[in-house]
């Protein structure tokens, strides 16, 4: 028999990749001034590491989300209408991922002493 879901397949990678890519947009070089020191570019991206974090814990959710959505389509040979609306809202689910992230990242530190978060150990920092 052969598969019916190749282009959702397809174009289902394509969000995939493009979600992953918007993560990668939210890294940003840091900016040093002329006779900076490689000690000030440590210390620069040692500042950014709540960027660092939320786009690993983004990218492996993506990438596990990927993983079983390939699993799943391996299984499935017939597309309907049904299916096409449910991987419809899995893919709007990934592709809400980065703006989380980019929260995340971007106020990580306001947030972090504007109220008490009892899940993020106070040894981070």
């Amino acid at each position: 028999m052969e598969k019916e879901t190749g282009r959702i397949e397809a174009f289902s990678d394509g969000v995939f990749a493009i979600a992953v890519t918007l993560l990668v947009l939210e890294l940003h070089v840091p900016e040093l001034k002329d006779g900076d020191t490689p000690v000030h570019l440590l210390e620069a991206l040692k500042i950014q590491w709540p960027g660092y974090i939320a786009f690993i814990i983004s990218f492996f959710s993506i990438f596990i989300i990927w993983v079983n959505h390939h699993k799943v389509f391996k299984q499935i040979y017939r597309r309907n209408t049904g299916l096409m609306f449910a991987n419809g809202l899995i893919l709007f689910l990934v592709s809400l991922v980065s703006f989380p992230s980019a929260l995340l990242a971007r106020f990580f530190f306001r947030i972090r002493n504007s109220f008490p978060l009892p899940f993020i150990p106070d040894c981070l920092f």
